[in-house]
């Protein structure tokens, strides 16, 4: 069975709760755009696609629920409940380009009863959008993969991170569908582990043979050849190139272009933000000291230490190798090439 991590029931959201994963499957049930809101900033929905997809149905909600004659006074009121969601996690794209997408759709209606069947409509369309973009993106890397003795990726980017399939993790799948059988290796993601909880959950799932490392296992394999490529994904890729992806990545890119390793990243074009330069321009997330002083709950650390926990990291464009979008595979030079697909495509760049 495919993973559907977010699904629309009736007059609500329903999300696979990945705080509770691999212990139990347990789906939340998401009424309100503040309760949209609170799981994207609890993680219990995560991943850059996802995050896009599950604040247009949070649009969706709110423009159900905004009782207004007009509709001046209809987006006087959905204006700032756009503002909060969009501000719920600062890193991903994806985020505010949904939210700036389904207030695009609502300024160009006529009405609130015409604003509220487009903006769910809307939703989806970008649900399905995201899912076809993600199948695109296999399709486009998994010849990357071919004949290699081993692949490693960071973090989850399966159908958990996304409306379904994924994006790196969508790239090994394809490939394994091919009938490419590289080892693969999943790094566990301290500090909220989501390789060991998520991605090895999916990989099972699936029914691919992997190996869970931990992080600072990643440079040994990589030193004994085991490893022929990395595919990581992306919450937001900078006009030239820079990546900024889940903490860890930038070591993981340094390490392969040492040990002369492809390093590749996989996002759909909707992670590309054509509006910054540079990845110095991408606001990184500071995320609580807790995630890193516990662990299960367990405390971990000792009292009183000083914490830092950034939740990405920002990976410079010369470390990557290739980035595999859903419109194709971009190499280097990559600030003409990412402009030239954003002229081209007929997609809204973020």
């Amino acid at each position: 069975m495919e993973i559907q991590p977010i699904q629309w029931e009736d007059d609500h959201l329903l999300l696979l709760d990945q705080t509770r994963l691999p212990e139990a499957e347990e789906w939340l049930h998401v009424r309100t755009p503040i309760e949209a809101a609170t799981a994207i900033r609890e993680m219990r929905v995560r991943g850059a696609p996802a995050l896009g997809v599950t604040a247009a149905y949070a649009m969706a909600l709110a423009a159900a629920q905004i009782d207004a004659p007009t509709m001046a006074r209809f987006l006087d009121v959905l204006d700032p409940i756009a503002a909060k969601l969009a501000a719920a996690r600062p890193t991903a794209v994806n985020l505010g380009w949904a939210v700036q997408r389904c207030i695009d759709s609502a300024r160009g209606c006529g009405s609130p009863t015409e604003a509220r069947a487009k903006l769910l409509a809307l939703a989806h369309r970008m649900a399905e959008e995201d899912v076809a973009a993600n199948r695109a993106i296999g399709a486009n890397g998994a010849p990357l993969l071919r004949s290699l003795k081993g692949v490693l990726t960071h973090c989850n980017t399966g159908a958990l991170a996304t409306s379904g399939y994924g994006t790196a993790l969508g790239v090994i799948r394809t490939a394994w569908e091919a009938g490419e059988r590289p080892a693969v290796f999943c790094t566990e993601t301290r500090p909220w582990l989501q390789g060991a909880r998520l991605t090895a959950w999916e990989l099972v799932h699936m029914g691919i043979p992997a190996s869970l490392i931990v992080d600072s296992a990643a440079t040994s394999l990589m030193a004994g050849g085991e490893v022929g490529a990395v595919v990581v994904g992306a919450d937001r890729i900078a006009a030239n190139g820079d990546v900024a992806n889940k903490i860890g990545t930038f070591t993981l890119a340094v390490v392969a272009h040492a040990h002369e390793i492809p390093f590749y990243v996989a996002a759909p074009f909707s992670s590309i933000d054509i509006g910054i330069a540079t990845g110095d321009e991408i606001a990184i997330e500071e995320r609580p000291a807790s995630e890193v002083t516990h662990l299960g709950g367990q405390h971990i650390a000792a009292d009183g230490i000083g914490v830092r926990n950034p939740a990405f990291d920002v990976t410079p464009s010369k470390y990557v190798s290739a980035i595999i979008t859903d419109l194709g595979v971009v190499r280097p030079p990559y600030e003409s090439a990412l402009r030239s697909m954003a002229h081209g495509s007929s997609g809204g760049t973020a």
